[in-house]
C-alpha cells in the first residue's frame, strides 16, 4: 500500500547551521549534532504524521550513497558527486502526488525556489525548528495532564462500558 502521507524533506546540514544549539553542537562533535537532529525530527515526525526524510551531503566522500532508519526518519547521504540540494530537488520531484503535500525544509535560496516550481512547498530553517519546539511543547503539556491526572495510558480507558463487561466476563470464566 502506498505511503499517502505529507512528506518533509530535510536539508541536514542546512539545519544544523540554521539551528542556534546544533550549530554550536556541530563545532564540538558533527556526529553528535546530527544525532540530536535526528532525535528532534523522529519526535516532530511522531508528533505530525508526517513523513521525515533527511538528506545530508556527501559531495566529496566516495561511495554510492547509503540510506537507512533511524528513529523512524528515513536518512539519506548523497551519492559522490551529488549534493543534496540536488538529491532534495529528486526526492521532491518524485514524492509530489495529488493527495500528498511535499515540504523542503531549507534555507538555500535557490533550493527552495526549485522545490517550489517542483509543487513543493517551502519551509525555512527557522520555521520548521519553530514548529518542532512548538511540538515539543505540546508532547511535554500532554505528558504533564496525564501525570497530573494520576492516569496511565491503559486500554480500558479506550473501552466502551458494554467492551469491559465482556471483558470482565470473559475473565471470570
Amino acid at each position: 500500500m502506498a505511503d499517502l502521507r505529507d512528506v518533509l524533506l530535510v536539508d541536514g546540514y542546512n539545519m544544523i547551521g540554521a539551528w542556534p544549539e546544533l550549530a554550536s553542537l556541530s563545532q564540538i562533535d558533527m556526529n553528535q549534532a546530527r544525532d540530536r537532529l535526528l532525535e528532534r525530527l523522529a519526535d516532530y515526525q511522531a508528533f505530525t504524521g508526517r513523513r521525515v526524510i533527511a538528506v545530508f551531503d556527501a559531495y566529496r566522500v566516495p561511495g554510492k550513497g547509503k540510506s537507512f532508519e533511524q528513529g523512524k526518519v528515513e536518512v539519506y547521504f548523497t551519492k559522490e558527486k551529488e549534493t543534496a540540494d540536488e538529491a532534495v530537488e529528486r526526492f521532491a520531484a518524485q514524492l509530489k502526488g495529488k493527495r500528498r503535500s511535499v515540504y523542503v525544509a531549507t534555507s538555500d535560496f535557490v533550493e527552495q525556489s526549485v522545490a517550489f516550481a517542483q509543487g513543493a512547498l517551502r519551509m525555512p530553517a527557522l520555521e520548521l525548528l519553530t514548529e518542532v519546539e512548538q511540538s515539543e511543547r505540546e508532547i511535554e503539556k500532554r505528558i504533564a495532564e496525564q501525570a497530573q491526572r494520576g492516569s496511565r495510558n491503559t486500554i480500558d480507558g479506550k473501552l466502551t462500558p458494554e467492551q469491559l463487561r465482556l471483558f470482565e466476563r470473559w475473565r471470570r470464566q
